[in-house]
């Protein structure tokens, strides 16, 4: 059998029932001829439209196949028999930011209430009973060591022992308070032995790691904070502790006011995004009010432009310390030391300004007025 005879087509130009029939020679003519043969229908896809759309022939598939083919039907019809929409949808334009107000970033109204209520605590306690104030010193920096010690082990696996921190450190305000500086020195280099000593009843592994931190915990909380017990001990110790105070929370305010009224130029991008340079001249400013008028009407002896001088350290020394604490919380890649406090964070969130200050006021009050 020649090729010609390969499926002659019949008189009406179809494949004859016997020629359908007739078996094909094996090869690719064979395998190509079949697949011809059997291939199937080309499937349109229903869109759910009518009849009567379906019937208008093959340049319309069966629905909207294409962005700008409509059958002039409202399609909300089709959705409401249950029958899918097979429209392309358009993405939904992004809607611009709706323009507000600068947000202070945390809950005001819980913020002003908390620091409403620890004002009352300590201005009673201060003025009533002083070693009452004393036992909210103690009270404050347990908590303090707590929140930062949690933080170092949580975040860096850091160990600092709390057991004798927080003895120790209550140690030194207490002995600040009773024997001076000489006494708080000596309940610091006491503490910092017996970190050494109760690290030693662990494994080896970071020790030096774990002992350094519980050292610098030490120093940075309780040690820092008995220039206040200092401060309190003198004669007219609640004024300057009251001075100490108001000058601290004057200067955060007015940096903070200031700084969301009118700043641009950031301070310490890399360290806080968050403060200006408009803020800190903000804060210089206020203090320096506050302190001229806490030295002329609540420090015996005080001058005014002592009080200048005194508000302008504080500024400086209160921005820094602000930095020092979110320097530490970039590292460790936390926003607070902890949650105690509504709007405000943890205890160390609300010591930040007041530890590093705490030396210095007292250190002028000492060279402005005496010991007391």
């Amino acid at each position: 059998m020649n090729d010609a005879s390969w499926g002659t087509p019949s008189r009406a130009g179809q494949w004859g029932s016997a020629d359908r029939h007739t078996p094909f020679p094996a090869g690719p003519v064979r395998e190509a001829a079949v697949a011809a043969q059997t291939r199937p229908m080309p499937i349109v896809p229903d869109a759910g439209g009518d009849q009567e759309d379906r019937d208008q022939g093959a340049a319309h598939l069966g629905g909207p196949l294409f962005r700008d083919e409509r059958d002039g039907r409202d399609h909300r019809d089709d959705r409401d028999r249950g029958e899918p929409d097979i429209r392309p949808h358009e993405p939904a334009a992004p809607q611009a930011p709706k323009a507000g107000k600068k947000s202070a970033g945390r809950d005001l109204r819980a913020a002003i209430g908390v620091g409403l209520g620890l004002g009352a605590v300590i201005v009673a306690s201060l003025f009533v009973y002083k070693p009452v104030f004393l036992g909210v010193i103690v009270i404050a920096v347990v908590v303090g060591l707590w929140e930062l010690t949690s933080r170092l082990a949580e975040r860096k696996g850091i160990k600092a022992p709390l057991v004798p921190l927080a003895i120790g450190g209550a140690a030194m305000i207490v002995a600040g308070y009773a024997d001076g500086a000489e006494g708080a020195w000596v309940a610091m280099a006491l503490t910092a032995l017996a970190v050494l000593i109760w690290r030693m009843t662990e494994p080896p592994d970071d020790y030096l790691k774990d002992v350094t931190a519980g050292i610098f915990a030490a120093f940075y909380v309780p040690f820092l904070a008995t220039f206040v017990a200092l401060m309190l001990a003198a004669a007219d110790g609640a004024w300057r502790v009251l001075t100490f105070l108001i000058l601290t929370v004057v200067s955060d305010t007015g940096a903070y006011a200031v700084g969301w009224r009118f700043g641009k130029r950031k301070l310490a991008p890399r360290i806080s995004p968050g403060k200006t340079r408009e803020g800190l001249i903000g804060a210089v400013l206020f203090a320096m009010a506050a302190g001229a008028l806490c030295m002329r009407f609540l420090i015996d002896d005080g001058v005014w432009w002592q009080g200048l001088l005194l508000g302008l350290a504080v500024a400086v020394s209160a921005t820094l310390g602000d930095l020092g604490e979110s320097m530490i919380k970039r590292d460790l890649g936390i926003k607070d030391m902890g949650r105690l406090l509504p709007g405000h964070g943890g205890i160390m969130d609300r010591l930040d300004s007041l530890l590093p200050t705490a030396p210095v006021v007292w250190l002028l009050l000492v060279a402005f007025v005496g010991a007391g």
